[in-house]
Parts: C-alpha cells; structure tokens; sequence
C-alpha cells in the first residue's frame, strides 16, 4: 500500500513537472510583438527576417528575437564648434527625425543605428556649416537644413533608417562678432534713413521748381502767394515781423499815375 501511494505521488509529480516544462516552453516559444515593434529572429545564428506585430512563435534555445522600435526617433545633435568658410568660429546644434524602415537591415548592417546615426549627423552637421558663410548659415537655414537631410538620409539608407527631417536648433555666435552685427544693422538703418531723407527732399525740390515754372508764367500767383504768407504770420500775435512790400504790388498805381491827364 505504502508502494502504490510513493507510485501515486510520483506519477502526480511527474506530471506536474511535465506540465509546467510544457508551460515553460509555451512561454519561451510564444511572443507578442507590439505594432510600432517588429521581431528581427536569427535562427542558429543566420537571419530569419522580421516577424510582427501580434502574435509570433519561435523555436526556444535555437532562435535568438531582436525586438526593433519603428516609432520616429528624435536624436538631438549635441553642440559642434564649426568654423565657417568666412572664418567666422560658432556653435550650432541640431535635431534629427528618423525611423527605422527595414528591421533587419537595421540590424545585420549596423551594431547601433542609434548611435551611428548621431555621430553621422555630427561630422554632417560640422562638414555643411563650415563649408558656408556665416551670413548663408543665418539666411538661409531652410536651405542648410534640406542639405543636412538630403546628406544624412542618403548614408543612413543601407541600414535601413528614413530621415524625415533636420533641424538647425541654436546658432551661437561669439561676443565680438555681435557687437560688429549690431553696429552693421545700425548704420544699415542709418543708412536707410537718410536714403529717404534724400528722396524726400528731391521730391520736395521738383516740386518747388514746377512751382517756380507756375509763378513765372503768372506773375500774380506770386502775388497771391505773398499776401497767404502775410495772412499765415499774422495769424501769430506772439511776435512782430515787418515784411517789405513787393514793388509789384504798387506798379498798377504808378502806371495810373505817370499817365498824362486828359
């Protein structure tokens, strides 16, 4: 009886380890994949391909999951001492938008895509500024910035990565070399504003001089003109001017007076 019952609890045993070895290797072969994931899967060392999303089986002991993140990476391009092609010492950096497009490629073809990508956008970053002029970086950034992605995109593409876009974040630009801008912006201004002076006053003076050409066809506008003046001071009773009296104004009267009486 002892016998039957050690046979009993053996067997029990048994099927409890059975059952969770089968457990155990359920566990070890079934994988969720997430859907922004993919499962890259070597087999014995040699590659598989990628599996996912959902649910996914493998081998346990022979295959070997890699799991790759298809989300959109933001790499931020920590700050780079370029100096320009003008010889012009500043420091930029930048931000990186890039997704992994094929898992395996991301894999087999690199060791760290991440961090190869960020030290590719360094020496990008550093090669493009410092072949333009200190004004191009600060005009024309939708331009350097098009470049940089054109650049990175192409030698990122056989591992697999799509860059969507780069972004020149901050330009920093040394002490000397703001005064002198602020001093240029300055007399630019200046510049500028004495450019509409000027064309103030060759406006004023064209119109002065087809004033002139009114008055000398028709004497009397002068004379009109003269007595408007002497209204408009007269108008100030805070001072007192004497103004002379056109000989024109009397010269009707003289004529009437040197004619001979009838």
């Amino acid at each position: 009886m002892i016998f039957d019952l050690f046979s009993l609890l053996w067997e029990a045993g048994t099927s409890l380890v059975g059952l969770l070895l089968v457990l155990m290797f359920l566990g070890a072969a079934v994988k969720v994949v997430p859907e922004y994931q993919r499962a890259v899967v070597f087999r014995l060392g040699r590659l598989v391909g990628g599996k996912g999303p959902g649910l996914i089986l493998v081998i346990p002991v022979v295959d070997r999951v890699l799991r790759v993140d298809l989300r959109v990476v933001t790499l931020d391009v920590p700050v780079q001492e370029v100096i320009t092609r003008d010889n012009v010492p500043i420091k930029v950096n930048a931000v990186v938008y890039f997704r992994v497009m094929d898992p395996s490629r991301s894999v087999v073809e690199v060791e760290n895509y991440i961090m190869a990508t960020s030290q590719l956008s360094q020496t990008t970053l550093r090669s493009v500024i410092g072949r333009s002029e200190l004004d191009e970086v600060l005009s024309a950034r939708d331009k350097i910035n098009l470049e940089l992605q054109q650049i990175i995109d192409e030698r990122t593409d056989p591992w697999g990565i799509k860059v969507s876009a780069v972004e020149v974040k901050e330009l920093e630009l040394p002490e000397g070399m703001k005064r002198a801008m602020a001093r240029q912006a300055e007399a630019e201004r200046e510049r500028r504003a004495k450019v509409i002076a000027a064309e103030g006053e060759l406006q004023a003076a064209e119109k002065l001089f087809q004033a002139a050409e009114v008055m000398d066809r028709s004497p009397v506008t002068l004379q009109l003109r003269y007595l408007q003046t002497l209204r408009e001071v007269a108008s100030e009773k805070n001072s007192t001017t004497i103004f002379p009296l056109p000989i024109d104004l009397l010269r009707p009267f003289l004529k009437k007076a040197e004619r001979p009486e009838d």
